[in-house]
């Protein structure tokens, strides 16, 4: 059991704090893509239209979650709750799913290059090491 007047590592508060300034860019980048003006839609290069056009409802979807999902986990750790962990797990999960489909089911790297998946695998390793965290911090008993 955790004790809610434990005194924990000043890391444990930039970690936390650090993961949801990550996740709350992540919603930020969301909402931009969502709201992108037509206008904008049509600066883009010509693969990149074609691959917005093509992108599934769904995905869009899962995008969201995971992004949403990830600021309500960072807000989990900072209230010290254990529920962070399953919700990072979700968010975690809508990543892999999201940036598996935009990678290979979109043939990003067949059409942007092989440096499309450098952000992505970046991504993944984020929701990784914070899902990560959050069991660390259960674990110990800092969260509960």
């Amino acid at each position: 059991m955790s004790d809610s007047s434990m005194k924990l590592p000043a890391w444990f508060w930039v970690i936390a704090g650090v993961a949801l300034l990550w996740n709350l860019i992540g919603v930020s980048a969301y909402i931009a893509d969502v709201t992108m003006s037509e206008e904008a839609v049509a600066n883009l290069p010509e693969a990149q239209q074609a691959m917005r056009a093509d992108t599934p409802s769904w995905l869009t979807a899962v995008y969201a979650l995971a992004v949403f999902a990830g600021v309500l986990g960072s807000i989990a750790l900072l209230l010290r709750k254990a529920w962070a962990a399953p919700i990072f797990g979700v968010s975690l999960a809508a990543i892999i799913v999201q940036m598996g489909y935009v990678l290979f089911g979109m043939n990003t790297i067949g059409v942007l290059g092989a440096a499309a998946a450098i952000f992505p695998a970046i991504v993944v390793a984020i929701g990784a090491a914070e899902l990560w965290f959050a069991r660390m911090t259960k674990t110990r008993g800092w969260i509960s």
